[in-house]
């Protein structure tokens, strides 16, 4: 009898390394299909989400590239808005996370389960990216209309700053005035001197006692 029960336990305690190996893949596979499941239930929730934002998607101009809109596969499944913003499911698969990268990290806009009020804050987003476009664009052409202006205008600005500033030209001495001016100077000069002697001569006869 007793040989009976240890043959029974050591064929109880063999341990099979194929079924071992079985067991892990079967696990594995139930695993799979869960994350399988939950991601397709992520990526679903998102779909409705793009399909309520369609008409506004429609609506952004053709030329205005910086926009994605487009549910991409991976884990987790993400609705992208632009290159830079995307919403994605929470841990509860049922919270709408709209995400934005910065310079200063992750920002969270909104975080909520209603899906009309996260189609509201992205058709928001999206407006104000539209302005910030177009802002961008009319300051641009701003600039440039003004370098243009001044580029055109600079000559002529120098031009009229220059004559303003050149001191007006005399006329040119003619040399029949520069002779006369010339025997003007020396007349008066001979005048000068003659009375000059005359005075010494007067100023003599008067301080020379006579007799």
């Amino acid at each position: 009898m007793s040989d009976t029960t240890d043959n029974r336990g050591a064929a109880e305690n063999v341990r099979s390394l194929s079924e071992a190996v079985r067991r892990v893949r079967t696990a594995e596979a139930e695993r799979s299909d869960v994350v399988v499941e939950l991601r397709d239930a992520e990526r679903a929730r998102l779909e409705m989400l793009a399909d309520e934002l369609k008409s506004v998607f429609a609506e952004v101009p053709p030329e205005d590239e910086q926009f994605v809109f487009k549910v991409a596969g991976g884990t987790p499944p993400r609705l992208w808005i632009d290159l830079t913003s995307f919403v994605v499911m929470g841990r509860d698969r049922r919270t709408y996370r709209f995400l934005k990268d910065t310079r200063l990290g992750r920002t969270v806009i909104l975080e909520t389960a209603k899906l009309p009020d996260m189609a509201d804050t992205v058709t928001q987003y999206v407006a104000e990216r539209i302005i910030e476009r177009e802002r961008a664009i009319e300051g641009d052409w701003l600039v440039k209309r003004i370098l243009r202006d001044e580029t055109t205008r600079r000559p002529e600005s120098r031009a009229a700053v220059a004559a303003a500033l050149t001191p007006a030209a005399e006329p040119a001495a003619t040399p029949l005035a520069d002779r006369r001016t010339l025997g003007w100077v020396v007349a008066a000069f001979l005048l000068g001197l003659l009375a000059g002697v005359v005075g010494l001569l007067g100023y003599a006869w008067v301080s020379v006692p006579i007799g």
